[in-house]
């Protein structure tokens, strides 16, 4: 039997998940899909929505789809539904997990990875996070949290944006970018985005592509040039608006940057160059990348230490590497302490065998890294 995907639904306070759970429940998308409503929290988000008369922990909506509230451990309600999807009690294709305002998505998605049932059972899609563009600055000024929930984000999605203006919305795009660089960004309005956007994007695949997005801290036109490389997006059409299921376009774009504006400023200080402020956030991006090859117990012992070491911290972290020793791309990626890897497909002949890799955490030392993995290389 095929796995059940599962997709988190993180995101502020205010920024839409429950229109958007709302249309998921009640839509005729002709999908059977089960929504696990995370009730606790300080805040307890909307539950009137979705409260009903019985004190069923599981209620059925009119078009197929499934509601059920968490009252215990996320993993005893992934099993329970499991087994009444076994037993033909529950009917569903899909799951989508809401979590609450102020929840950190790491322990959800390790939840797939760590539990042998679960991952016998589950498949985890992705982590999409919504952020609300009026209120997105001083949340993520003030809430670690909201930038916690930025950095694992396979998927943003913005909204509220016609309350802002198109130059705070394109400020808080690269704002969102330096924390985030793997994650496509669209806006939208009151919940209104295709289910196709929101499922099956495939952010926990492990594939042979590094998802950076292409406009990532493109040149400034104004003088200060950031360290990083550009290739431009290979579709057919000539350009690329990252308006698209990642699942069907390979993008391979080499960046690497400095998550600054190259300016001093006292913390806190805006930078007053024209479009961007300057944010010193502690969620950064960091790419590497090395055309020589790593050598597989060097690299399998530095990054094992790194992780014991700073795993809290690390939020996402993805590679395509070229690994001495075999003649395929090892992919490998992980959240938190949980790291995975595997064998992809081989280097093309003409292929140019370089190793990318993107880092996404808070504060994480970017010298300690780059210089451990150079020692890693041939």
């Amino acid at each position: 039997m095929s796995l059940i995907p599962a997709t988190i639904l993180t995101g502020f306070l205010g920024s839409g998940k429950t229109t958007l759970l709302k249309r998921v429940l009640h839509e005729a998308h002709g999908q059977k899909i089960a929504v696990i409503e995370n009730e606790f929290g300080e805040e307890n988000i909307d539950t009137d929505i979705l409260r009903t008369e019985s004190k069923e922990q599981i209620v059925q909506m009119s078009n197929g789809c499934i509601c059920c509230t968490i009252r215990e451990d996320l993993r005893e309600t992934l099993q329970l539904l499991a087994a009444k999807r076994r037993k033909g009690l529950v009917e569903f294709d899909r799951i989508v997990i809401e979590t609450t305002g102020l929840a950190d998505p790491g322990p959800v998605a390790q939840t797939f990875f760590m539990d042998d049932e679960i991952a016998e059972t589950y498949l985890l899609d992705s982590i999409i996070t919504l952020v609300d563009a009026k209120h997105a600055n001083q949340q993520l000024d003030d809430r670690q949290e909201a930038r916690r929930q930025v950095g694992f984000a396979d998927q943003i999605f913005l909204s509220k944006t016609d309350l802002v203006t198109d130059a705070d919305k394109d400020a808080l795009i690269h704002r969102l970018k330096h924390m985030n660089p793997r994650a496509p960004i669209r806006a939208v309005h009151f919940g209104e985005v295709p289910i196709k956007d929101v499922l099956d994007l495939r952010g926990f695949n492990l594939n042979a592509k590094l998802d950076i997005d292409p406009d990532f801290l493109k040149e400034d036109d104004h003088g200060h040039a950031h360290d990083h490389d550009h290739s431009h997006c290979d579709h057919e059409h000539g350009h690329c608006d990252h308006d698209h299921d990642h699942a069907h376009h390979e993008h391979d774009h080499e960046h690497q940057h400095d998550a600054h504006c190259g300016h001093d400023h006292e913390h806190g200080e805006h930078c007053n160059h024209p479009h961007h402020h300057h944010y010193d956030d502690d969620v950064k991006s960091f790419v590497f990348r090395a055309e020589k090859a790593f050598d597989p117990a060097k690299l399998e012992d530095f990054l094992g230490a790194i992780v014991n070491i700073y795993g809290p911290r690390m939020l996402r972290y993805k590679g395509v590497l070229n690994m001495r020793g075999t003649n395929r791309k090892v992919i490998f990626q992980g959240v938190h302490q949980l790291m995975g890897s595997d064998l992809g497909p081989e280097w093309g002949p003409d292929e140019a065998r370089v190793s990318k890799m993107v880092f996404i955490g808070i504060d994480l030392p970017k010298d300690i890294l780059t210089q451990g993995l150079d020692q890693c290389l041939l």
